[in-house]
């Protein structure tokens, strides 16, 4: 009995000794990859030279950081996914207890040598140190890239305007037939997933990220590149109230001025304010606009049309108010050559009057010794009132005469100006938001 117990503890001992324990570093000494073996870095990983290697890429949007129209810069974080096959790996999954895949550094292993043509910045965003190595020899390798690129952008209908950013990525010296590029995802689930994963815009509305194939010829040699493009549309809130609508307001307080008089100093002070107004926000939009555009900007083009209208309107203000005080002035000068010649004739009269007093002094002694000397004094001092009130209203009329001619010449060019102002306004502002909306 006992011999039997110690049969069975030997036979149950030994079948639990027997179990295979594995590890990643089993399948790494099993490859032989150690990182001074040559073989799996140094060459492209084909056993026949004539094979191609297939790269599958993938390219997600994960945030737009900055798109800078001054300079023309597009700054886009990626998620970039590269597979490949290495011809020199692979291993049976049963002989190390069901091992899939491995990871393994990056230096390691043979990378394809694919560069971003936009690219003009390098990245200095973190990289992942390690790649995915399955039993079959698919490399997968995953990264994170800051693409710091050039971006040929339309500032036509700024802040309208929707832009299209390239990245083009290609072999650097591999040829197509020695490395093709083929797209992992089609461009909608590409979109699809980006707007799932997306974290920040800023002020840009992603629409689509669409992919296509292209293949250039260079010195009798063909390249494959992959050309991943981004539609995006900027959100115009923050620029209609910071910009747009200021200058709107300032269109409407000079044409508000219209209404305050012409002979004060305060129109021609405000019109000045306004237009001052006006050259900082122009200022401000030299600051946003690329210096060098295929198209000039609608918004240029607005504030531009505005300010040499409310320019215009300025120099009529300017010549209004100077054919007044020219009028100003020739009507002091008239009043001054009427006195004159009032006290002229008031001489003249007076003199005529002595001697005709003195001619007809006879006659006037006989009136008054017929009239009482009380009613005679009184008589002549009516009719000397008379004299004075009929010459003070002829004076006065005569002033408002030329006063009512040059307010309402001043009034007819006002007007005029006016509707000619609100017209030009009206149509120029139906033009420029129909061209932002087409």
């Amino acid at each position: 009995m006992m011999y039997v117990a110690f049969l069975l503890l030997i036979v149950f001992t030994d079948g639990a000794s027997s179990k295979k324990v594995c590890s990643y570093q089993d399948v790494v000494d099993y490859l032989n990859l150690t990182t001074d073996n040559g073989v799996f870095k140094l060459t492209r990983p084909v056993l026949d030279y004539k094979h191609s290697t297939m790269v599958e890429l993938d390219i997600i949007l994960y945030a737009i950081l900055a798109v800078i129209e001054k300079t023309q810069t597009f700054v886009p974080f990626i998620w970039v996914t590269m597979m490949w096959n290495n011809e020199r790996i692979s291993w049976d999954p049963a002989q190390f207890c069901g091992i899939t895949h491995i990871t393994i550094p990056r230096e390691m292993l043979w990378k394809p040598d694919l560069f971003i043509y936009e690219m003009i910045q390098k990245d200095d965003s973190p990289h992942n140190p390690y790649m995915y190595v399955s039993y079959d020899g698919t490399i997968t390798s995953e990264d994170d890239m800051k693409v710091v690129s050039t971006c040929k952008m339309d500032v036509h209908k700024f802040p309208f305007d929707t832009q299209r950013c390239n990245i083009t990525i290609g072999s650097a010296i591999h040829y197509v037939n020695e490395l093709r590029l083929l797209p992992s995802s089609n461009s909608s689930r590409a979109t699809q997933f980006s707007r799932e994963v997306m974290k920040s815009q800023g002020e840009w509305e992603f629409l689509q990220l669409s992919i296509a194939s292209y293949n250039f010829t260079f010195d009798d040699e063909q390249w494959e590149n992959l050309i991943y493009t981004f539609t995006m549309k900027r959100r115009p809130l923050l620029h209609v109230i910071n910009f747009l609508l200021p200058i709107l307001f300032f269109l409407s307080l000079d044409l508000a001025s219209y209404f305050i008089a012409d002979h004060r100093g305060e129109k021609l002070g405000f019109k000045v304010t306004v237009l001052l107004a006006i050259s900082v926000l122009l200022l401000i939009l030299n600051d946003i606009l690329p210096s060098m555009s295929n198209k000039t900007p609608l918004i240029a083009t607005y504030c531009i049309v505005i300010f040499a209208l409310m320019l215009l309107s300025l120099l009529e203000t300017i010549l209004v108010t100077y054919l007044m005080e020219k009028d100003s002035v020739s009507q002091e000068e008239s009043r001054l050559r009427d006195k004159r010649e009032k006290v002229k004739i008031d001489n003249c009269n007076a003199a005529s009057d002595g001697e005709k007093q003195h001619e007809l002094l006879p006659v006037t002694e006989e009136v008054n010794n017929s009239i009482q000397p009380r009613e005679s004094h009184v008589l002549l001092l009516i009719l000397e009132e008379l004299k004075e009130l009929q010459k003070t209203l002829n004076l006065h009329l005569r002033c408002r005469q030329k006063v009512g001619k040059s307010g309402h010449w001043a009034a007819k060019i006002n007007r005029a100006f006016f509707i000619f102002y609100v017209t030009i306004v009206s149509l120029f502002l139906t033009l420029i938001f129909i061209e932002w909306n087409t």
